[in-house]
């Protein structure tokens, strides 16, 4: 009697599909020379696309290069990067303008946006209210980010809650733009309260 063959293993099995990881977008904003292009370019798994044009003598009469002195290029209209979190998520980042006269394409940056983050500068931080205020007024999730220039920040953190008027409830804290890790802290927490909001939002 002759037995019939094995099997081939796997001859039936099925390859499964690997599911793309799942996009989100962050927006990245503060005023000018805050350090957003150094976040974007510190983080991103692409060579990040950046829209920069140099200072004219004209823009140097607008923009205020006291705390900047080495500045030559400005953000006219953004700067985009991305970086995959796991093989389940994928973060698309886009850098607003840092100046009010581009203040009009900060709609279309922020268009589909799941969060943001404000980068600050202790030195100046009247250049940070039309973030917050802009973020607060859309409803959008979004966290604060002191950047420690030159390794220090210049007022405490509580301070810089009072001075800026925001809510308690508003993640605020201190991060280096030019470290890959901090930055990556920085959007996680972005992140965490984002689904918290989407998530309490399906619940309610």
């Amino acid at each position: 009697m002759v037995s019939a063959p094995s099997p081939t293993p796997g001859a039936h099995s099925v390859t499964p599909v690997e599911e793309p990881p799942l996009p989100v977008k962050l927006v990245i904003a503060g005023g000018f020379g805050v350090g957003k292009t150094t976040a974007v370019g510190s983080i991103s798994d692409i060579r990040p696309l950046t829209t920069e044009a140099a200072i004219t003598e004209v823009a140097a009469g607008v923009d205020d290069l006291t705390h900047t002195p080495g500045k030559t290029t400005t953000t006219v209209a953004m700067d985009f990067g991305c970086i995959t979190i796991d093989p389940t998520l994928k973060l698309y980042l886009f850098g607003t303008p840092g100046q009010d006269r581009f203040g009009f394409m900060w709609d279309d940056l922020v268009e589909g946006a799941l969060g943001g983050l404000v980068i600050v500068d202790t030195r100046r931080l009247d250049d940070c209210y039309a973030a917050v205020d802009y973020f607060e007024h859309k409803g959008l999730p979004f966290a604060v980010a002191v950047n420690a220039f030159d390794g220090k920040v210049g007022h405490d953190l509580d301070e810089v809650r009072w001075a800026l008027d925001v809510s308690e409830h508003v993640p605020l804290f201190v991060f280096d733009a030019r470290r890959t890790g901090s930055v990556r802290d920085a959007l996680l927490v972005v992140l965490d309260i984002a689904l918290s909001k989407a998530q309490n939002a399906t619940a309610g």
